[in-house]
């Protein structure tokens, strides 16, 4: 099985960069391939223009770039997005890959009022990287907000299916580095039966 793992941080050097591979890994010891795409290194423009708002109308034909993020994600059995949280929600790089990548005609089909889902068969995993402790989310409802935003919003309004959510907590705190391994695991474990330790399923 092969996944493709989206990275949306700006620092190579990033403890963020540093989990995908760990994800990478963990997927390569189970026998699985993946490839890792880093945004920010590829210089990816999450802008979305005026070219991408032709495209939502229906007016133009998506543009290089974004077609090649798409093929990506088709060649893949799974998409992982790896992120930190950045004002309780994606950072900007991501969520303008998500605007532009995931356009009108290519995600969902969306004319004269009616939409339809077009990614049924797409398996996400969502792995969002806390600087704050759990007990914090938990008090605020984060994950009641990350599914809604994320989940609800932005995958099943294509008809993905989002398999896992992962909050990684305190990654600012002294025993950051006790996050790895939970990575690797996940990466261990994707494309298996097992439940995934730490990983909260939607429902």
């Amino acid at each position: 099985m092969h996944a493709l793992i989206v990275v949306g941080h700006h620092d190579p050097l990033s403890l963020t960069h540093a989990l995908a591979g760990q994800l990478a890994e963990g997927l390569a010891s189970a026998g699985h391939t993946s490839e890792v795409a880093d945004l920010a290194s590829e210089g990816f423009d999450p802008r979305f223009s005026l070219a991408d708002h032709a495209v939502h109308r229906r007016r133009a034909a998506p543009p290089a770039d974004v077609l090649r993020e798409q093929a990506r994600i088709e060649r893949a059995d799974a998409l992982v997005l790896v992120y930190p949280i950045y004002w309780w929600s994606l950072p900007a790089l991501l969520k303008g890959w998500v605007e532009r990548v995931f356009s009108n005609g290519w995600a969902f089909d969306y004319q004269e009022g009616r939409t339809v889902k077009k990614l049924h068969g797409m398996k996400v995993h969502l792995v969002g990287i806390a600087g704050a402790d759990a007990g914090t989310f938990v008090r605020h409802g984060y994950g009641e907000a990350m599914r809604v935003q994320i989940e609800h919003g932005i995958f099943d309004y294509c008809g993905a299916e989002v398999l896992s959510s992962t909050l990684l907590e305190d990654s600012e705190g002294p025993a950051a580095a006790l996050l790895l391994p939970t990575a690797r695991q996940l990466g261990e474990q994707l494309f298996s039966d097992a439940p995934l330790r730490g990983i909260q399923r939607p429902g």
